[in-house]
């Protein structure tokens, strides 16, 4: 079942870890809010209180969890995510700021745990009612850059941050050619750059999207 289309604007950010997805939404957010925008911002795993119960196991849980089972998992919190917080936000014209989406499963889950990708694609679309994002900002960092990155900004690593460089260049890769795939959706940062430099050019490529829909100067 397909949802009918809403009238909000739907962005998701993406990337690897360390990338600075986190600070670049909170800043976004406020900045989008103070021009009377309104604005939902949100996350995955972890955007509902079902989703919270869900993160905690992802990332904290001790026994180790299968593969498909951290599938599921990812899959059972944003179909709830969707449900409850992302599709009633856009039905009333917000503007929805999500970090990570399915893009992520397909590259984490997907790729990097070496899942069929279309097969990923269709568990992903089942999930969500095949709800895609309006445009997707991809934070791009170096798989090095953005591990160290993390290590130097967390007291301790979860379970995905914990995997080996091999497992986050396949991550890395697997985004590049998604990127490839869907160039229009796409709007790739480089996020190697200092914070405030990255925020800007996040503003730049939003600016003519957000002029269209919203009619307002960012």
């Amino acid at each position: 079942m397909k949802l009918r289309m809403p009238k909000g604007l739907f962005l998701t950010f993406e990337g690897g870890e360390g990338a600075g997805k986190s600070t670049i939404i909170d800043r976004l957010h406020k900045h989008l809010s103070n021009l009377g925008l309104e604005v939902v911002k949100t996350k995955e795993p972890g955007g509902t209180p079902l989703g919270s119960l869900i993160r905690n196991l992802l990332l904290h849980l001790d026994e180790k969890i299968s593969p498909k089972s951290e599938l599921f998992l990812y899959l059972a919190d944003r179909s709830q995510h969707v449900e409850t917080i992302i599709l009633p936000a856009l039905e009333s014209g917000k503007i929805v700021l999500c970090d990570r989406y399915t893009d992520s499963t397909i590259a984490y889950q997907g790729a990097a745990r070496s899942f069929d990708l279309e097969l990923m694609k269709e568990y992903c679309d089942f999930a969500t009612s095949s709800l895609n994002p309006d445009y997707t900002l991809f934070l791009d960092v170096d798989p090095n850059v953005g591990i160290h990155r993390a290590k130097k900004q967390s007291a301790g690593f979860d379970r995905i941050e914990e995997e080996g460089i091999k497992f986050h260049q396949k991550v890395y890769d697997a985004y590049q050619h998604l990127i490839q795939k869907e160039q229009k959706r796409f709007l790739v940062v480089d996020a190697s750059q200092k914070q405030d430099d990255v925020f800007h050019l996040v503003l730049e490529k939003l600016s003519p999207i957000l002029e269209k829909q919203y009619d307002v100067s960012i």
